[in-house]
């Protein structure tokens, strides 16, 4: 019965609440219920008022959440299922943040999406609900971008950089994940309907609240640790300096999972958080998928390439040549033995480069000596 006895606690403790966190850490769901339910006694902790008086109505309360579940094609997973991330398990062993910690109890899904398989290779794209064009865009690419190297973007369904994030994903034909702070049935924000029935047709839709429970501020807070500890990583585009998106980030850090930041305008104050972090060392900075991708991957990856920049004519000279060229000037003529000695090679070597400079037109005799030509602009 530990399913049930775990959709029970859910029922009557918020989730994360470090107090439920704690009692499960040395006892069995079933035995926290019996003693809420006021069945058995734990001598050695005490039970929150509050729990015992939802804990009063719990069977009415589990048959409504069980019929608006099954209208809504909902499913409730828990630890030891097939789909359930054992790497949400870290949340028992970090410090409560803003109030909240511990692992979920479980997890109410929507989509045709496997979590378990989703959250292997994950990455978190937040941000800025009222965000610029410039973050819009920028959030797009970089889903995208990881969504194409095939990583499952997760994100907080929200207005601004989340909803980008999650589009990104979709012009790859992705799968992709919300983490919602209200009830898996209901569409929050209710404009964002559309968006979320997309994401659970391809991928996802997560939440630990009851079907029908509306979102308020704290449960934004306590939603936020799930989408860290979900990912291998979190990014953060555009973030206010109290933004909420910084608490996504600092349960990142809390976790050990990558920590990263994409800049942007230093005037902006959207950018304020973001600047903030990178300063303070909590964020790396990035500014392609391709980064991204190498910070998640890391010890041990394939070193990424830098970007090659176009070879110019004078890169594609011999070295020998390229010194030679250095040797030379515009107004004042050279002879051999000057240029070898201001760029220290032989005379033989300066008179070979000299000759291959002279048939692609970019030095010219005069006399004895050696000039540039007035085409030998190819730096």
């Amino acid at each position: 019965m530990t399913r049930q006895d775990r959709l029970g606690l859910s029922l009557v403790a918020e989730p994360g609440d470090p107090r439920l966190r704690n009692l499960l850490l040395t006892h069995e769901p079933a035995e926290i219920l019996a003693a809420i339910l006021g069945r058995h006694r734990l001598t050695e902790a005490r039970i929150p008022e509050a729990w015992v008086e939802r804990g009063r109505t719990l069977d009415r309360t589990a048959g409504a959440v069980a019929a608006r579940a099954k209208a809504a094609g909902l499913r409730w997973v828990t630890p030891g299922d097939q789909e359930w991330p054992d790497a949400l398990s870290d949340l028992d062993h970090v410090e409560p943040v803003q109030g909240a910690t511990g692992a979920p109890v479980g997890l109410w899904l929507r989509g045709v999406g496997d979590l378990g398989e989703m959250a292997e290779k994950s990455v978190a794209i937040v941000g800025a609900r009222e965000c610029t064009t410039y973050g819009a865009e920028c959030a797009s690419d970089l889903a995208a971008d990881c969504a194409d190297a095939g990583w499952t973007v997760i994100s907080g369904a929200a207005f601004g950089i989340d909803g980008c994030a999650h589009r990104g994903a979709f012009l790859m034909d992705a799968p992709t994940a919300g983490v919602l702070a209200c009830g898996a049935d209901l569409d929050y924000p209710k404009s964002h309907a559309a968006l979320i029935a997309r994401i659970a047709e391809v991928g996802v839709v997560i939440s630990e609240q009851a079907p029908g429970e509306k979102p308020i501020k704290n449960r934004f807070l306590s939603r936020n640790r799930l989408i860290a500890a979900l990912t291998q990583g979190t990014v953060v585009v555009e973030a206010r300096e109290r933004s909420g998106s910084l608490n996504t980030l600092n349960w990142a850090d809390q976790l050990g999972r990558a920590t990263m930041a994409l800049p942007g305008p230093v005037t902006s104050q959207l950018s304020a958080g973001v600047h903030a972090a990178i300063r303070a060392g909590k964020a790396v900075v990035v500014t392609t998928g391709r980064e991204i991708v190498a910070e998640l991957s890391g010890l041990g990856a394939a070193t990424e390439e830098p970007p090659s920049l176009p070879l110019t004519e004078f890169d594609r000279l011999p070295p020998a040549a390229r010194s030679t060229l250095d040797g030379l000037e515009w107004s004042t003529p050279r002879t051999v033995a000057e240029i070898a000695s201001a760029v220290r090679l032989s005379t033989r070597e300066v008179r070979a480069a000299l000759d291959l400079l002279e048939r692609r037109d970019l030095a010219i005799r005069a006399g004895t000596e050696w000039m540039l030509a007035r085409r030998a602009d190819v730096g």
